[in-house]
């Protein structure tokens, strides 16, 4: 059998293995309640009620006292303990949250009084000790309390977490979900949604080892869980405007004069039972606007004509002031749920945000209307069927597309007459330091992925230690990419004419491809007392549908007596990963846990794809033109290894400490090669080469109701080495005409020492004042001495300077009846510290001076090489009682 058959043969097979061993859970967006009923002197209660008031979710206790409650959506409930005999004891504002268990024992009193009620508030506990690994959620009540408004602001709180990166990975190395399903974009492995915070219930971060559940991320998962329709009718909303505002306004110009209305944000949320029975609704929808920080002059308008030989320049522009950074969108939720067949919840959600952007270009500082303006569109929406079989097994099946659209350009028809009217921008390197003066950008750029994702994910509380956990997961994707046409400069009668073309020779347009994902995982999960064990494998199945040459020395089969070179279609990629986590207790208030585990994850796709039509090499000659790194269809999964171990400590009830250390083996990630043709002429195309490690410690403490005071601090220590930051960075190396070779050197972000702290003061519904601050030690840069050819030293062995931050919030509440608002202001950037890990001269490592000024004076006047300003919002917010 040859390997084509065997592949084709194999799928379906796998397809088959994976559904029929599906036995597991949605446990991404679901959490278990457990624990055990005694009476007063300790005796097990036999078949005492567990109910979750505002469900049809409850249990009762077997002969030992013990219960556990499966599918529990993540949110805040009131938990109902019953006996006959005794006392009914209430727990208020139990918190659930997504893959956790949630552990209450109770004693319950005799009854002395018929009817009699105990209630009491629920605390979250201070440590969670079934954990095997750095995990940490926030839920909706934590968020509303700080200075952050987006879903990426939450995660970059996270111990681990600098910028994107987590624990030392590249970008793209985390998988984004919601609601347990996922919505990165495998174009460039990044999230196609940015989510507000008043559509998010909770937010579960994972920076260390993850389940098996989890697939196509090497670094962390990061779950938000959505909120959904109650049985009561409630409305929300919020107002808030701001403005950045500086007096330095040398790093900053015209920032220095506060406009409230700059920034705008207007949200509405309304949710509530539908007119279908047992139905809910939620909807949420989101405006906001912002003309950023960045302003030009319109000296020049596009279409103006300037003698650049002569140096006449002939502006026509008004002088005004313009935003050059600017954003437009809007976004939201829709949801509708049913619960009227008994068993089984079905809904449909939708989630979209449609945003225009501008993003500042010194160069069009005094021509901004010539700049492009960038549209994204994003929709993630599905069916969800959630099946109970009975109280120990449940299954969710989700149906989801995800679709993401990318524009860039100036005009979205190729043959708008104001392309020709205006020309190509143009520029004097003598006139305002070679500010471009007339035409408009001509890029044009497009991205599309429409993918559709099958997920099936089931539970079985097998017996009261094991609960089972398994599902698949099939993606199949349709990915374009490319210019949707080009400029060409012609001459004619001594003229140059701008021409537009649809298609070019030899420069590719826009390409289609459509690559296949599949991955089943099983897993259990044992918790015997306050030893839990996690244990998982995962298979993955990928193919790029593509074609490569069969013979990369002949590459376009244009050399002439060399073996014959055809296009040869993609191998199919197989990937096994085990996962082992282990949290056993030390004492009563302390446990250890380890956890252990392998990752792959497919390079963004566009990598793969991109400049990967090898007949374009046909003119390939030792010492000719460069053709850039070409695309790779046929790369093999980036692979990690990952260890962690870690101590937990609840040091009081309102003191919890832990200290986690952790180790990553970082294999085959993606760089270049250099590729000898028959003829010694080379070529650079991706493969599976570079390599790195990262290690490193986290110590957190978390203090909370003290008083009216919580509080939590984390310090990270990591070091993050590798032979590369950039897959591209060996092939610019030899093209600068250094030294190639595999070395090690600090990443580019591998920033060593970073604190992230959180302060809380709230009466409640009546005032919270909270703060976040953070520091961070500064991140490597390449030096330079002189001038020219090697001038620069070592490799990122230079170190940019440290920052600190402070964002802060306050609010006061008011209630009128049945509407209760508050009125809000929030303050990023307190200090107005110009500089985070940002842009540095490499002959200074300061973004303020350079050793050579002539030769860096347009940079030297770019505010954009610098942090982000102080923003300053004043807003209003409202709900129903």
């Amino acid at each position: 059998m040859n390997k084509k058959n065997y592949e084709i043969r194999l799928f379906p097979i796998f397809l088959v293995v994976a559904i029929l061993f599906s036995v597991s859970l949605s446990a991404q967006t679901t959490g278990k309640l457990s624990g055990r009923v005694t009476d007063e002197s300790g005796t097990p209660l036999v078949s005492a009620n567990i109910i979750i008031e505002g469900t049809d979710l409850g249990a009762a206790t077997d002969v030992d006292g013990y219960y556990s409650i499966i599918n529990i959506r993540s949110g805040s409930y009131n938990i109902k303990f019953r006996y006959i005999g005794y006392q009914t004891k209430n727990i208020e504002g139990v918190r659930i949250s997504a893959d956790k268990t949630t552990q209450i024992d109770v004693q319950l009193n005799t009854e002395v009084i018929a009817g009699e009620e105990v209630t009491v508030t629920a605390q979250k506990p201070i440590v969670e000790f079934s954990q095997t690994s750095s995990v940490v959620s926030v839920s909706r009540e934590e968020i509303k309390n700080l200075p952050v408004q987006g879903l990426n602001e939450i995660v970059n709180l996270k111990a681990g977490v600098i910028d994107g990166h987590f624990r030392g990975g590249r970008i793209g190395e985390v998988q984004y979900q919601v609601d347990g399903v996922t919505v990165n974009n495998p174009f460039n492995n990044s999230s196609t949604l940015e989510l507000d915070r008043s559509l998010i219930e909770e937010v579960q971060v994972i920076s260390g080892t993850f389940d098996a559940k989890y697939g196509q991320a090497m670094s962390g998962v990061v779950n938000a869980v959505l909120r959904t329709g109650g049985g009561k009718f409630e409305y929300s909303g919020e107002f808030y405007g701001g403005d950045y505002f500086t007096t330095d306004t040398e790093r900053y110009p015209h920032t220095d004069k506060y406009k409230p209305f700059n920034i705008q944000n207007y949200q509405l949320t309304i949710t509530g039972p539908f007119p279908i029975p047992q139905t809910t609704f939620f909807v949420s929808g989101r405006r906001y606007s912002s003309d950023g920080y960045f302003f030009g002059e319109r000296r020049f308008v596009p279409t103006d004509t300037n003698n650049f030989e002569k140096r006449i320049f002939n502006p026509t522009g008004d002088g005004a002031l313009v935003p050059m950074s600017t954003t437009r969108e809007w976004s939201g939720q829709a949801k509708i749920t049913n619960k009227s067949f008994g068993s089984v919840e079905l809904s449909y959600q939708a989630i979209f945000n449609f945003a225009e952007r501008s993003y500042y270009n010194h160069a069009f500082r005094f021509n901004p209307e010539g700049t492009k303006i960038n549209k994204t569109t994003s929709i993630a929406h599905g069916l969800s069927l959630t099946h109970s079989i009975n109280n120990e097994m449940f299954y969710k099946l989700n149906i989801r597309q995800n679709y993401f659209e990318y524009n860039d350009y100036k005009y979205k028809d190729l043959y708008d007459p104001r392309y020709i009217a205006a020309g190509e921008p143009k520029a004097d390197a003598n006139y305002e330091d070679g500010a471009i003066v007339q035409g408009v950008d001509l890029g044009r750029y497009k991205q599309k992925t429409n993918s559709i994702i099958i997920k099936n994910d089931w539970t079985w509380q097998a017996t009261r230690i094991h609960m089972l956990e398994a599902g698949f997961e099939a993606q199949y994707s349709e990915i374009t990419f490319g210019s949707p046409g080009f400029f060409i400069t012609t001459t004619v009668d001594g003229k140059s004419i701008l021409q537009p073309r649809q298609e070019y020779p030899r420069v590719p347009g826009i390409q289609n491809y459509y690559p296949q994902q599949f991955a089943t995982y099983f897993q259990d999960r044992v918790e015997l007392g306050d030893l839990v064990v996690r244990a998982g494998v995962r298979l993955e199945y990928f193919n790029a549908k593509s074609t490569i040459p069969s013979d990369l020395a002949n590459p376009a089969n244009s050399i002439s007596g060399a073996p014959e070179s055809i296009p040869k279609k993609t191998s199919a990629k197989y990937a096994f990963a085990p996962r082992l986590g282990l949290s056993f207790p030390l004492t009563a208030s302390s446990s250890a846990y380890f956890s252990y585990g392998h990752f792959y994850q497919l390079p963004g796709l566009g990598l793969l794809y991109s400049n990967a039509d090898y007949s374009l090499l046909d003119e390939l000659q030792a010492g000719g033109i460069s053709y850039g790194v070409m695309g790779n269809p046929d790369l093999n999964p980036e692979f990690t290894i990952q260890y962690e171990c870690g101590y937990k400590n609840a040091i009081s009830n309102i003191l919890g400490a832990e200290i986690s250390f952790f180790y990553k083996d970082i294999r085959d990630l993606l760089g270049v090669e250099f590729v000898s043709t028959y003829t010694a002429a080379d070529y650079a195309r991706f493969t599976n080469v570079d390599f790195g490690s990262v290690y490193g410690f986290t110590i957190s403490l978390t203090q909370r109701n003290f008083g009216n005071l919580s509080t939590s601090l984390d310090f990270t220590l990591q070091y993050a080495e590798g032979n590369s930051s950039d897959p591209q960075e060996t092939a610019n190396r030899a093209a600068s005409g250094k030294d190639p070779r595999p070395r090690t050197i600090p990443f580019s972000w591998d920033q060593r020492n970073t604190i992230n702290g959180t302060i809380i003061y709230s009466q409640p519904d009546d005032y919270s004042i909270s703060t976040i601050i953070k520091f961070g030690s500064g991140q490597p840069y390449t030096p330079e001495i002189g001038y020219g050819f090697n001038a620069d030293l070592e490799t990122n062995s230079g170190t940019k300077n440290s920052f600190f931050l402070v964002d802060l919030r306050a609010e006061k509440y008011f209630s009128f009846g049945p509407l209760q608002f508050s009125i809000f202001a929030r303050v990023f950037n307190l200090f107005n510290n110009h500089f985070v890990n940002g842009f540095v001269f490499s002959s200074t490592g300061s973004p303020d001076y350079t050793l050579t000024p002539s030769s860096s004076r347009s940079q030297l006047y770019d505010p954009s090489r610098y942090y982000e300003p102080r923003r300053i919002e004043f807003g209003i917010s409202f709900r129903s009682n």
